[in-house]
């Protein structure tokens, strides 16, 4: 598979929470053919033309550092610990039980404020609470006698020796956990503390319900948000792009759960789509093989000059009127009553067709960089010769920004159409899908041909584009 969820970085190593870290980075030079910052200086361009206002994929976040979030933490803790008049470390642990919702914590502590710290398992329940039996001076675990000064105990009084405690009490069905003032002093040396406060920082972070890590490779930033949803955030340190939900590549109209399981099947059923990476297929007129080099797929044989999809080998001609067609799976209506293999032949077929249609969109994507590079170059050359400024063919730039924008929404609509119950709504979800597929191609088609549109065709072919992408999130994507 070209497309994994692990592509586009590993989780951030703990080592990099370190509060004595640089905060200052190097601004990385950017490259000119890049195209993954396609959502940058697109909106307001298509704007100007009339589109829509409303962008269903709008969403306010804010990346902090090291410092920035371990201070909004401790703000949460130092108030709660004041309000609850506990330790500090015992609030961290409530924040942590509750996810870091202050207004649920004090809720149910003023509707019972013991229950709340047996729910927090920081007090033990007095109904199921099961006292000590060992002998006095006499730790359970290692069953050693020990001096009364070595044996420690949380409020639950199980005693264990300083050597054999860990993060959480070892008696039988005991469910209370350590605050992180008991365990320091029982770590040996400076190295294990540091280590320490750094996984807790982790922990802290990934409980609070509003605070993301930032997936990208070795990156300490954080993603703060108002409210969490399955939406688009950019880290401004390493310019991670991914789902504030689910922390993987970002996925609209799709939800986190139904992508997790579409790549977990691409994985698992690579071997037999492997016949559908080939990069071409025979001409349905002529028979000649043609290669796809490029991301639209409107193709046009060099021999013939046959113009057809290169999806469904349709005549192009006559394509326009039955896009609905090309992107919509027909399933068998009498399957369910045929046998057990003709159901494993048409679930196949079924998986094949969406497949092939969004690995086609994966590898347009890569084709349509190219087209963005050959297109910044075009300009410096103008630019150079002076046949206009920057600002005057910009515009070539965002409508290949544009198009890459609307292909990505446009492949991860498949996966959403693979797992949807047939009926109404999924008819309404693949006309639009049809929709958006053939301004996209339109717009496709247009930009590998600047030259040969003028300035207004192409904007008002991507303000058709972005309407129907924006139109297609607004009724379908998880709000």
């Amino acid at each position: 598979m070209s497309v994994d969820m692990n592509s586009q970085g590993s989780d951030s190593n703990e080592e990099d929470y370190d509060p004595n870290c640089e905060e200052e980075e190097e601004e990385e030079e950017e490259d000119p053919g890049d195209i993954e910052d396609y959502y940058v200086g697109v909106a307001s361009d298509v704007e100007q033309q009339g589109a829509d206002a409303f962008d269903p994929e709008e969403y306010q976040f804010t990346c902090l550092t090291y410092k920035e979030s371990e201070g909004a933490l401790n703000e949460h803790m130092t108030s709660l610990a004041s309000v609850l008049k506990v330790s500090h470390s015992v609030a961290k642990l409530i924040l942590v039980n509750f996810h870091w919702q202050v207004s649920e914590i004090m809720d149910r502590y003023k509707s019972n404020s013991s229950q709340l710290l047996v729910e927090a398992r920081v007090q033990p329940n007095p109904s199921k609470h099961v006292p000590t039996t060992h002998p006095p001076h006499h730790c359970a675990v290692c069953m050693q006698f020990v001096r009364k000064e070595n044996l420690l105990s949380l409020a639950c009084q199980h005693q264990f020796c300083r050597s054999c405690w860990e993060v959480s009490c070892m008696a039988q069905d005991c469910p209370l956990r350590t605050p992180e003032d008991f365990v320091f002093p029982l770590l040996p040396n400076e190295e294990l503390k540091d280590k320490y406060r750094r996984y807790l920082f982790r922990d802290y972070v990934e409980s609070h319900y509003q605070l993301q890590l930032c997936p990208g490779a070795d990156c300490p930033m954080v993603i703060r948000v108002q409210e969490p949803r399955a939406r688009r955030v950019q880290c401004n340190r390493c310019n991670e792009v991914f789902c504030f939900k689910c922390r993987q590549m970002y996925h609209a109209p799709t939800d986190c759960a139904t992508i997790r399981k579409w790549l977990t099947k691409c994985a698992d059923d690579s071997e037999t789509a492997n016949y559908i990476s080939a990069h071409t297929k025979d001409c349905p007129k002529c028979n000649i093989c043609i290669e796809k080099n490029g991301g639209c797929n409107h193709m046009q044989c060099s021999k013939c000059k046959h113009d057809f999809c290169w999806m469904c080998l349709g005549d192009w001609k006559t394509h326009g009127s039955e896009y609905y067609e090309c992107s919509r799976y027909k399933e068998n209506p009498d399957i369910v009553n045929q046998s057990q293999q003709a159901q494993a032949r048409e679930a196949l077929k079924k998986y094949l067709f969406y497949f092939e249609r969004w690995e086609n969109h994966n590898k347009s994507l890569q084709l349509e960089a190219q087209t963005y590079q050959r297109i910044h170059e075009k300009i410096q050359e103008r630019v150079m010769n002076n046949l206009g400024t920057w600002i005057d063919w910009q515009y070539l730039q965002n409508a290949a920004k544009l198009l890459a924008k609307c292909r990505y929404t446009l492949q991860y609509t498949y996966p959403y159409a693979y797992y949807m119950e047939s009926g109404p709504r999924k008819k309404l979800f693949e006309y639009q899908q049809a929709q958006l597929e053939a301004e996209i191609e339109n717009l496709s088609w247009k930009v590998e041909r600047a030259d040969s549109y003028d300035r207004g065709d192409l904007e008002n072919q991507m303000h058709i584009a972005e309407q129907r992408r924006r139109t297609l999130l607004k009724d379908f994507h998880d709000t």
